[in-house]
């Protein structure tokens, strides 16, 4: 596979109130990713389980590449609850195969030929799948987009993981409540929003920072840039999802030569498009496809 695109890290199932669905950040990534043409690969492991096997068929089902070997350790699953405003609380199983995702020779033939990849924290909870993420990221074409989108959960994550992951890094995608965490945690949390952002994109060198704000908006700040755009306001079915489509609309739009300010109005249309869909991989509308994609 050449110029391939990878979601990296947790593959895990979100158990929700009206029945089970396929989910995890980097399905997620790569089924959004992928819809507009782009060479897509979901990268992760899973247990020789029927959760397994069932993720195997969605996968397949839902058209997503993957390389997901097999381990000894049961397929990750997440216990969710939705609010009154559909906005979900996540209860995440430990122990399970995408802990322990193998650097394999073929996982480091993909990292050679990525032209993008996006990871985040989570899958970083463990040392396997830490050494895997960090060895792949290492083994990527100098030119290769690497996005850690932080996707803070629970307490699995450390200042040291962070840090490693923002330097490897060029593109940090982060929500407004990860941003306060990161704040108390790096020690500046007087400085207002658009200050700790300069300074994260300042220290770490960054080519892009993307923060999300819920209804409040969301924003791309980059070396003499600042783009806002305003939160569609939808009927909200449940938000699951709606962040790995805005990182996956942005990663195609960017990799398709799309300016910023036009990629993250976009990015917002697919995410709101998302929010008024249940589950986290629904099929955009032919409208937005078209918008981004050669």
């Amino acid at each position: 596979m050449k110029n391939v695109i990878v979601g990296l890290g947790e593959a895990l199932w979100d158990c929700l109130p009206d029945g089970k669905k396929l989910g995890g950040a980097p399905a997620n990534f790569a089924y959004h990713t992928g819809q507009f043409g782009l060479n897509t690969l979901a990268v992760s492991a899973l247990g020789e389980d029927s959760l397994g096997t069932e993720t195997l068929e969605e996968l397949k089902n839902k058209g997503i590449n993957y390389l997901m070997p097999l381990v000894d350790y049961p397929t990750g699953s997440v216990q969710v609850e939705l609010d009154n405003a559909g906005i979900p609380t996540y209860d995440i199983k430990e122990g399970v195969a995408w802990d322990n995702i193998p650097f394999t020779p073929e996982l480091e033939e993909v990292a050679k030929n990525c032209s993008c990849v996006c990871f985040g924290s989570l899958a970083q909870r463990s040392s396997v799948s830490r050494q895997t993420i960090q060895k792949f990221i290492e083994a990527t074409p100098e030119s290769c987009l690497k996005i850690f989108d932080i996707n803070l959960r629970q307490n699995f994550y450390t200042k040291d993981i962070i840090c490693n992951s923002l330097k490897q890094a060029n593109i940090l995608k982060i929500n407004d409540e990860e941003l306060i965490t990161i704040g108390r945690l790096f020690g500046y949390p007087g400085l207002d929003i658009e200050n700790k952002c300069w300074l994260l994109l300042g220290k770490y060198n960054l080519d892009m920072l993307v923060l999300t704000c819920g209804v409040n908006g969301s924003y791309v700040f980059a070396p003499n840039l600042l783009s806002f755009r305003e939160t569609p306001k939808v009927e909200v079915a449940d938000t699951v999802g709606a962040g790995d489509s805005f990182t996956g609309t942005f990663a195609a739009a960017i990799l398709n030569g799309i300016a910023i300010p036009e990629a993250h109005q976009l990015a917002v249309e697919a995410s709101a498009f998302v929010c008024t869909q249940h589950g986290a991989m629904p099929k955009f509308p032919k409208d937005l496809i078209d918008k981004i994609k050669k």
